[in-house]
């Protein structure tokens, strides 16, 4: 099942340019702002970005100065776009080629988990509970999850799959006891070719 979707996706970042698949945009502007928010001045804060893919994020993380960021996505293709579109920036950065369902994360090493658009590709309950098991055993006590998913009004199906759509009290609730949900926001994305595709935000802290 894991060879099956990361030949998926494999396939996905082969066969197109980032700036036309539906998710892209040139800025993730919501959550850059949850980021600083959540970090403060805290530079040296550790940030892992699941399903970091070909996206921009991690420049404009960089620019504002952030030291130690983590790229994790199940496609090595998307991995290397960025490495190259970053040239000599590349070597400041952690790459990880892996399945989030599938994989062993360092324990308690990061200060804050950013992910749009992986958790909703999660159908099945026993993927969601081991993503969710990643998640507690790689963030520190007291770190912080920008989590974003397709809104209840959202599309059901991306890319060719299906995905679970959630409201904001609904992607809380997956996080379980122990989180708590300090911000939530709704964002409009339009994709490249102009349809708009609502997106649910959480900012959650880990008591």
């Amino acid at each position: 099942m894991m060879h099956d979707r990361q030949s998926h996706w494999e396939q996905v970042y082969q066969s197109k340019k980032a700036d036309t698949l539906s998710w892209y945009r040139p800025h993730l502007e919501t959550s850059l702002a949850l980021i600083e928010k959540a970090l403060g001045a805290d530079r040296q804060a550790a940030i892992i970005d699941i399903g970091a893919g070909e996206s921009t994020l991690v420049d404009d993380l960089l620019e504002r100065a952030y030291l130690d960021i983590s790229l994790f996505d199940i496609s090595s293709t998307a991995l290397d776009v960025t490495r190259r579109r970053l040239g000599e920036l590349s070597s400041r950065l952690h790459w990880r080629v892996g399945d989030i369902t599938d994989t062993d994360l360092p324990a308690q090493r990061y200060d804050l988990w950013h992910d749009r658009a992986v958790f909703h590709f999660l159908t099945r309950p026993d993927q969601r509970a081991a993503y969710l098991r990643q998640l507690r055993q790689a963030l520190k006590p007291g770190g912080h999850v920008v989590l974003a998913t397709f809104a209840s009004d959202g599309p059901e199906r991306c890319s060719g799959l299906e995905v679970v759509r959630y409201d904001a009290a609904a992607l809380h609730a997956q996080l379980g006891a122990g989180f708590r949900l300090l911000e939530s926001q709704r964002q409009l994305h339009q994709t490249p070719a102009g349809a708009i595709q609502p997106f649910v935000y959480c900012y959650c802290r880990r008591e």
